[in-house]
């Protein structure tokens, strides 16, 4: 018999907690974090996109998103049934992993939504500096509905194809990270490169706008990770203290890779790292032990430097803010890297009769899937902005900077 189901009010307090962390990491910590890397004409610009598709993703989220990610449905895609959270009250549970105990269904929808609003956002930073707002808003509308909601259901949603196919993505290697790096590679296929790109210098103007933007998100991935456990509980604590060692790893060994490429390793490759080490234990946060998280963490360094410090100017790819390079690798990496730390030889938390080959190859499968479907629909999605409105701005407005040109204001007046 079915256990009855009851609230458990501290995992509902730990929920509510971890939903704001996640909106932490939004606003502001990625609007920092893009904002500083960005010259000063377009810092506004910038802060502007990753707010308005929060609001974007939060009014979707209600009004169609939840139900299809969510609500029972296909292989690939839920109904319609929960559409404008019809059903869901203060009473109506959802069943959390142990036997009898629940959340809110309310507070489950609110931290998947602050998930998805994330994953909107961090597709800008391969675009920014040279598309038009109106154009963002209108493809978050569209990507939302056709690619990450789809997604979603098929990782996370009981009866949704990867979910079914045995694959581990914990907190969003694939659903969050490889689904926004494919979409900003498709979107920098759309737009084109920013004028002067590789012939003129575009430094950050603000690295300790970036720095502090780095220390949210890294703070915010803690309510990313361990509440995805959806209870206050040991699987929790698992995750926290990977979240803690997997990007420590990933920082130290981007300035290390850079201290022997360059001879200096650099505040803005630290950030870099840290995030990359954070995306890869993201899928393993809840598989992995520590001794994993750092192997995922300097792994992830490693390869990600590797593309952004050499890879990506010799590919002559407009990247901006390395959304590929960083969320796209890092997520493969992670993904692919779940199965290996999910070992009890390396401390992770799998079960005695654990294949790693079949793993791998579930793994590489929802790799697989996620690379194709963000890919496809990212590409329908822009192609379809762009029939309705000019994807990017004319050559002079874009000298200009798009602050002025989208907003009509200046984040510094002197």
């Amino acid at each position: 018999m079915a256990a009855v189901l009851t609230i458990d009010s501290g995992d509902t307090a730990w929920m509510l907690v971890s939903t704001a962390l996640v909106m932490l990491m939004l606003l502001p910590g990625l609007a920092l974090f893009y904002g500083g890397l960005v010259r000063a004409k377009n810092l506004l610009s910038v802060m502007s996109q990753v707010l308005g598709i929060t609001a974007v993703a939060i009014l979707t989220w209600v009004l169609w998103d939840y139900s299809l990610a969510f609500s029972g449905g296909g292989a690939i895609v839920g109904g319609l049934s929960k559409a404008g959270f019809a059903g869901l009250t203060g009473s109506s549970l959802w069943a959390v992993g142990t036997s009898g105990k629940a959340i809110p269904e309310l507070v489950f929808a609110a931290f998947q939504m602050s998930f998805a609003a994330i994953t909107a956002a961090l597709v800008i930073g391969a675009l920014v500096e040279r598309v038009r707002f109106a154009a963002i808003m209108l493809f978050a509308t569209l990507w939302l509905t056709l690619v990450y909601a789809p997604l979603a259901h098929m990782v996370w949603s009981s009866d949704g194809l990867l979910f079914k196919f045995g694959a581990i993505d914990f907190a969003g290697g694939t659903v969050v990270h490889i689904n926004s790096g494919v979409a900003g590679l498709v979107g920098v296929a759309f737009a084109g490169s920013r004028i002067g790109h590789l012939k003129e210098a575009m430094p950050p103007h603000s690295l300790a706008l970036t720095m502090v933007g780095a220390g949210l998100l890294w703070v915010g991935w803690f309510g990313f990770n361990a509440g995805s456990a959806l209870e206050a509980n040991g699987l929790a604590a698992v995750a926290m203290v990977n979240t803690l060692v997997a990007p420590a790893a990933g920082l130290l060994t981007w300035m290390g890779a850079e201290r022997l490429v360059s001879g200096k390793p650099s505040m803005l490759g630290g950030a870099s790292g840290t995030v990359a080490g954070l995306v890869a234990v993201t899928p393993a946060a809840g598989a992995s032990g520590p001794i994993g998280a750092m192997l995922l963490g300097g792994a992830a360094g490693l390869i990600c430097y590797g593309f952004v410090g050499s890879l990506k100017n010799r590919l002559k790819l407009d990247d901006s803010l390395d959304v590929f390079g960083i969320h796209g690798l890092g997520g493969i990496t992670g993904s692919i890297g779940t199965a290996v730390v999910a070992l009890p030889a390396l401390g992770g938390h799998a079960a005695a009769d654990y294949s790693l080959g079949w793993q791998l190859i579930r793994q590489l499968g929802a790799v697989g899937v996620a690379i194709a479907w963000s890919a496809a629909g990212s590409a329908l999605c822009f192609a379809a902005v762009k029939l309705v409105i000019p994807l990017r701005h004319a050559r002079d407005t874009e000298r200009e900077g798009l602050d002025i040109a989208d907003h009509g204001e200046r984040a510094y007046n002197y």
